[in-house]
């Protein structure tokens, strides 16, 4: 259909001298045959509407809408037929979008046009799981449902781009996804040869209402009067990014041509390069090429095997849920570990006992349970080596069943190829444990929150003893219901700090760096926090930043906030020349327990966990991209429930997260997609 109908273009724009006849009057009065873009209509002076945002995913800009704001995603048709009143007898919409999971029997529109006076669809295009909805209103069924149009087996739910072009003439509808073998349709109700757009106007995204909002992202929405867009559009190497128009601010990189020199002209060179998947290497490929151009890798083959001539670089391209880990109780903390020889294991701090906590192993892919061991209200683990020895501390925030309060470290028996119990040591609601060496000794400190009701304590810092192999008090530092430890080193300094969170009146209180100077931990900086729960100290080339997680705001002399738990943590870099830490950059996070840095190739990242927006636990945790002079932008929004504890980690099949939820007994392990 596609190609007949490019003929018939083609001769009766011959035939009439370049105007395309339509009754009595051309289209070129109407519409001058132009590419009408509709985003663009909607951002007419090159600034967002309310509701719009920009994202940025695989390396493409597009346009988020919020549900919040569909009246704002609006704009009158006269803008865009400019002469006449009438919407095209034939023509091609053009669509570049990614669309997250859809429901089953949920309906999201692209686009619609509704005239003022009627909650009738005039022209509208919607998608539901496999689906492909075309919709229109004919004035020969005025008082009935508009036509629907469906093209079915349309899976766009991938997480990845995709091009759409739909063209119109009469009865005949075609659908072209990403340049593939079209979709042909042939309608009872032929497209409206005279449907009038007086006083309507285009809802980008929505039919005039909340429900059925589209929650993907747009990159160009298109109308191309009088012609099948398909042979305009199936001419770039990236079919499902190609372009007839878009918007100037996703336009964030230089138009290039999509020709290929070396493709287009084979006869002014020997050399041939292969495109599409791996192809064999022997000695008659010797001295070719091979161009992967999904990870844009160029390849030399040397008689045997394929030699990387452009390096490739892993970026992150979406997160995709991989595993639900079944844990004993709700889970406080998880920490990831390998034992050299033995394999992966992932340690989760659960909340009751019985049944305690559990350890797990990488078996065939996934986790899979292999110890218990007794814990009471367990709020995190730590793993650690001395020498040979390998350990693995538990912080017990309750009593024992004899009413003893002990934090217990473990020791890992290889005859047994279990841990043991190694050495206890007494706590008060003990919430972390930190393991380091410095000057080629081993420490341990914990995190002391509380003595009954009094949070103003003592946490401690315990030293390898090698005579007695246990762990002794080095010294005590005052600390006011703390949460966390994190050592880091600069250069030839060891650091400390520690995340202050209540001192019984308010979370507003200062949090503590301490440096190492002759033989102990001494004040080097204090930084006023809100509830701190957390430090994460990461490098990004030479710069040094610490990141902060704020879980809440609270202060028994001062007046009551609108939100206690929607407030900013903050990331701080080094200053040599201040020899402190400034602030760097504030992100809006909601009761944050716990950031984790990450890196994807040379793309670095931050994930926080969100745990509680002062309504509900099931937050979005969202993962930062680090954008140079922009900072940390968000990138990735992941739906968590009560989240309190990330952990990155790789295996030989990728790479992956971790989180630990504290209102049910189920973490999940999340899989990072990577082109």
């Amino acid at each position: 259909m596609s190609a007949l109908l490019l003929l018939w273009v083609i001769l009766l724009h011959w035939a009439t001298g370049g105007g395309f006849i339509w009754g009595s009057r051309t289209w070129q009065h109407c519409t001058d045959l132009h590419p009408l873009d509709i985003l663009s209509e909607v951002i007419p002076a090159g600034r967002l509407a309310h509701g719009m945002r920009v994202f940025k995913v695989q390396g493409v800009r597009g346009f988020q809408l919020a549900a919040s704001q569909p009246s704002a995603l609006v704009f009158p048709a006269s803008r865009l037929f400019i002469h006449c009143d009438r919407f095209p007898e034939e023509f091609s919409i053009i669509v570049t979008l990614r669309v997250l999971s859809v429901p089953a029997k949920r309906n999201e529109y692209v686009f619609t046009l509704m005239a003022e006076e009627s909650p009738s669809v005039l022209v509208g295009l919607r998608y539901a799981p496999n689906k492909l909805h075309f919709l229109f209103w004919s004035p020969e069924h005025a008082g009935s449902w508009q036509t629907r149009v469906t093209f079915p087996n349309v899976s766009l739910s991938d997480n990845q781009w995709h091009t759409l072009i739909l063209a119109v003439s009469g009865q005949s509808f075609s659908l072209t996804v990403d340049c593939s073998i079209s979709k042909d349709v042939v309608a009872e109700t032929p497209f409206p040869a005279s449907l009038s757009v007086k006083r309507a106007s285009f809802y980008l995204g929505n039919r005039r209402r909340r429900k059925g909002m589209f929650t993907g992202l747009l990159r160009q929405l298109v109308l191309l009067p009088g012609a099948d867009a398909t042979p305009q559009i199936c001419t770039a190497l990236n079919f499902r990014v190609a372009t007839l128009s878009v918007p100037t601010v996703l336009q964030d990189f230089p138009a290039k041509s999509v020709s290929n020199e070396v493709l287009k002209y084979p006869y002014e060179t020997d050399t041939k390069v292969t495109l599409g998947t791996r192809p064999p290497c022997t000695k008659q490929e010797k001295a070719q090429f091979w161009f992967n151009a999904s990870q844009r890798g160029l390849y030399l083959c040397n008689g045997s095997t394929w030699i990387s001539m452009l390096e490739v670089h892993q970026r992150l391209d979406y997160v995709e849920e991989y595993q639900n880990l079944v844990t004993n109780s709700e889970t406080m903390g998880v920490e990831v570990f390998t034992i050299p020889k033995v394999g992966l294991f992932a340690a989760t701090a659960n909340r009751f006992t019985p049944p305690g906590s559990a350890i797990y192993k990488w078996t065939d892919g996934k986790f899979a349970p292999y110890q218990n061991i007794p814990t009471y209200q367990a709020q995190s683990w730590k793993y650690f080596t001395i020498g040979k020895k390998i350990f693995l501390a538990v912080a017990n925030f309750e009593q024992n069943d004899r009413g003893q309060e002990f934090s217990v470290i473990y020791k890992w028996s290889r005859r047994k190829e279990k841990f043991i119990t190694y050495q206890r040591i007494a706590t008060h609601s003990a919430r972390d444990w930190e393991a380091f060496v410095i000057e080629g000794e081993a420490f341990l400190a914990v995190v002391n929150h509380r003595e009954g009701n009094n949070h103003n304590i003592d946490s401690v810092i315990y030293r390898w003893n090698p005579s007695t192999g246990l762990f002794e008090t080095n010294q005590t530092i005052p600390t006011s219901g703390a949460y966390d430890w994190e050592f880091f080193t600069i250069g030839p300094y060891s650091f400390l700090a520690v995340a202050n969170t209540f001192n019984g009146t308010s979370t507003k209180i200062y949090s503590h760096i301490y440096i190492w100077l002759s033989g102990s931990f001494q004040l080097f900086q204090s930084i006023l926090t809100s509830g701190a729960a957390d430090w994460e100290v990461f490098h990004i080339g030479n710069r040094v930043f610490l990141a902060v997680a704020n879980s809440h705001s609270y202060d028994s002399g001062m007046p009551a906030p609108s939100n206690f738990y929607a407030i900013n943590s903050s990331i701080y870099e080094l200053n040599i020349t201040a020899q402190m830490f400034v602030k760097f950059q504030d992100l809006l996070t909601y009761s944050a327990l716990d950031w984790e840095f990450f890196s994807v190739g040379d793309d670095s990242f931050l994930v926080v966990a969100n745990s509680f927006d002062g309504f509900t636990f099931s937050v979005n945790s969202i993962i930062y991209r680090w954008q140079g002079y922009e900072g940390f932008v968000a990138a990735h929004h992941l739906p968590t429930v009560g989240c309190r504890d990330w952990e990155a980690f790789q295996t030989a099949e990728g790479s992956y997260l971790l989180y630990s939820n504290a209102k049910e007994p189920l973490s999940k392990v999340l899989k990072l997609k990577t082109t």
